[in-house]
């Protein structure tokens, strides 16, 4: 299994940098440490320096809003956009009090009437003069920006997702608003340690969305490290994305063993479940025949803090079919 100690390492380095004391702890709020010292970081290519830690910031996706909140820090949250699902009950009492600004990418003129100092997204193509503003335009502005880091795709994505990548960002965020991160990440080790590989190397197809074309977790990305972790091999291992285009006729004749569905306000299981079955082409997917499907909220299908919570429930629904 991944280890967190590169991330704990990195982390005690710069808190030391920054506090020259204790560091601040998460539990029950975040808050600033003494030495307020400026913070610099490369975030797709492009270099940002945090003077001081943000107070108001803006997240765009669940991924974000949910690893603000892991960290204890919902208060700073001034506005939220493009939430992919409800957030998980640990959280959900942090979260009653966030405000919605946008069902979808906000536009910059709606981001800035929230005043951020920090834009948080989940995609580096939320930034764009027909998004939130780019990157460019928003820093003349006086509002930072960061992506989570396995989202990138100008420059800085991982070759292939890991945990350690994953507890990195973690530990970068925490940086940024100078607070202690290792309960949280000695937590997901703790639970991604707890997990079994039951997979036994059975074929799997990650569904995402899509009818006539069906747009799959390929091999670089969240899905392939989550498969991968739970022992069960990704169909589209070789399609170099973290998400594609895929083809009937490629999942056909792999005939996967198990399916993986996931569900979204727009392209729900029951949906990619009827269309599965009524396709003559899918119909007779072994997969289909014995309803060997794996489900996954989309507000858990993207690298962050809930991706260990992932791996976790696929694993307990494998062993739950396997009987």
């Amino acid at each position: 299994m991944p280890t967190i100690r590169g991330s704990l390492a990195l982390f005690a380095v710069t808190t030391l940098a920054l506090a020259g004391c204790a560091a601040t702890s998460v539990e029950p709020a975040a808050e600033p440490t003494a030495a307020d010292s400026p913070v610099s970081v490369t975030n797709c290519g492009t270099s940002v320096v945090f003077d001081s830690a943000p107070q108001r910031v803006v997240t765009i996706k669940s991924s974000t809003t949910e690893t603000l909140l892991a960290l204890g820090l919902g208060d700073r949250i001034v506005g939220t956009a493009f939430q992919d699902g409800p957030v998980p009950d640990e959280w959900a009492a942090d979260a009653k009090s966030l405000t919605s600004i946008s069902d979808k990418v906000p536009s910059e003129e709606v981001v800035l009437e929230m005043q951020p100092d920090l834009v948080y997204a989940g995609w580096e193509s939320n930034f764009s003069a027909e998004g939130a503003g780019e990157r460019s335009e928003l820093a003349t502005l006086g509002v930072a920006t960061y992506v989570a880091p396995a989202a990138c795709q100008s420059s800085g994505q991982p070759p292939r997702l890991s945990f350690d990548d994953i507890f990195g960002e973690i530990t970068e965020v925490a940086s940024i608003f100078r607070v202690d991160a290792t309960s949280l990440l000695e937590s997901q080790q703790e639970s991604l340690d707890a997990i079994e590989a039951v997979g036994d190397g059975r074929s799997a197809f990650w569904y995402s969305s899509g009818a006539d074309t069906p747009y799959a977790g390929a091999g670089i990305g969240a899905p392939q490290l989550v498969l991968d972790t739970v022992g069960l091999t990704n169909i589209a291992a070789d399609v170099k994305s973290t998400w594609a285009p895929y083809s009937w006729e490629s999942v056909v004749d792999a005939d996967p063993y198990f399916i993986v569905l996931v569900d979204a306000t727009w392209n729900t299981v029951a949906s990619k479940i009827t269309n599965l079955e009524t396709n003559p082409a899918t119909a007779n997917l072994d997969a289909v025949k014995n309803k060997r499907y794996l489900l996954v909220p989309f507000a858990a299908s993207e690298a962050g803090v809930r991706t260990v919570e992932t791996v976790a429930s696929i694993a307990k629904q494998i062993t739950e079919l396997d009987g």
